[in-house]
């Protein structure tokens, strides 16, 4: 190539590398006749993650046909620049820093210089919105499941965790999505409490609202009446044998869990609850004696002595005083609803109530209420 011939190239290769660099860099100079900002672009929105910011792009002279945004995290790019799009929703990865906004106007004359608005304060955490509280389906009766449902939630949680709650106290390992109720269940108010996570925002906790109190296992299947009467010379009291009786009976782990309710009559009914003096039991005939409780025609009788003092075994185990009761006044009545004597069932399991647990154990465990097999009845 002549001299003359480079003396023409050179001029027009450094025009056009002059073309493409003021192309690629962002801080080129606007283009003559380019709309110039006159009111920084500013910025609304609450900076907490999860909201939707939007971008003004200020004041421009002459005016711009259109915008280019480009967000910024701590005055670096979050992404690439998008064309005419004023708004950005707030991640977790932004929580902890501040946003700003360059903007560049453009008309028919070329881009203007970029211009970056003010930052917003620190992004802080998102937080969970709850617009349908949880709730809990099932019946409310012990023994059966209770199932939880969480609510709906915004956004989703990334996780949920379960706490079930007997009225205020948390149930110990109480923790998913199910809950089998338990007797100690009974009258009681279920709670559930559901906490939700996600990264970038604060720990949501929901409450459902409680539960009726929780009811006996089964509903009322028969009905029973009884009377109360005495034998020989008492020196129990006969108000508390009456009421610690009634609560036996209306127990929700003795024979109301079967579905029986047995009420109290002046007098009659269909059987007959007798405190009677050790020394008397013989006279209601056989298999009565006085060192035991027993149960003839439709007679239920608790010895006294038994009542007062329980027996040799139950108090060698250092077992309470209100059980034996509970549990002499579960085995009488099971003979009267029509039960015999059980055997152990198993070394260590709970023995039936309808074991004479007084006489020996067999490797079982006392037990004053019926096991759920023996909830049934001939009568």
């Amino acid at each position: 190539m002549t001299r003359r011939s480079w003396a023409v190239v050179v001029p027009l290769l450094a025009t056009a590398l002059a073309v493409v660099l003021g192309v690629l860099s962002p801080a080129r100079a606007a283009a003559p006749g380019a709309p110039v900002n006159t009111v920084p672009p500013s910025i609304s929105g609450t900076p907490q993650v999860g909201v939707v910011l939007t971008a003004d792009p200020g004041t421009w002279s002459p005016e711009a046909d259109l915008y280019r945004y480009t967000w910024l995290r701590d005055g670096v790019a979050v992404g690439p620049e998008v064309w005419s799009t004023p708004t950005y929703r707030l991640v977790a990865a932004d929580q902890g820093h501040r946003i700003s906004v360059q903007v560049r106007a453009h008309n028919t004359s070329g881009d203007s210089d970029p211009v970056v608005s003010p930052e917003t304060t620190v992004v802080a955490p998102g937080r969970f919105t709850v617009s349908t509280r949880p709730g809990v389906a099932g019946v409310r009766r012990w023994d059966r499941t209770l199932t939880a449902r969480p609510g709906t939630w915004s956004p989703a949680p990334a996780l949920i965790r379960y706490q079930w709650f007997r009225d205020t106290t948390p149930i110990k390992g109480a923790v998913r999505t199910t809950y089998r109720l338990r007797v100690a269940d009974f009258g009681h108010r279920i709670n559930l409490r559901v906490t939700g996570f996600r990264t970038g925002y604060v720990t949501g906790v929901a409450w459902s609202g409680a539960t009726g109190r929780i009811d006996h296992r089964v509903g009322v299947r028969k009905r029973f009446t009884y009377s109360i009467t005495t034998r020989g010379r008492i020196t129990a009291n006969l108000a508390t044998f009456a009421q610690q009786a009634a609560q036996t009976f209306a127990d929700p782990r003795g024979w109301r869990s079967a579905g029986y309710q047995f009420t109290r009559v002046a007098r009659g009914g269909d059987f007959t609850l007798v405190l009677s003096e050790a020394s008397r039991l013989p006279s209601f005939g056989p298999p009565c004696s006085s060192m035991w409780s027993c149960r003839s025609g439709r007679f239920v009788i608790i010895n006294q002595t038994r009542w007062l003092h329980a027996s040799p075994a139950w108090n060698a185990a250092h077992l309470p005083l209100r059980d034996y009761r509970h549990m002499v006044v579960d085995h009488e009545t099971g003979h009267w609803l029509g039960h015999r004597h059980s055997s152990c069932p198993g070394k260590g399991r709970p023995a039936p109530v309808m074991m004479q647990q007084s006489k020996g154990l067999n490797g079982c465990r006392f037990n004053p209420f019926p096991l759920p097999s023996e909830r049934w009845t001939s009568r």
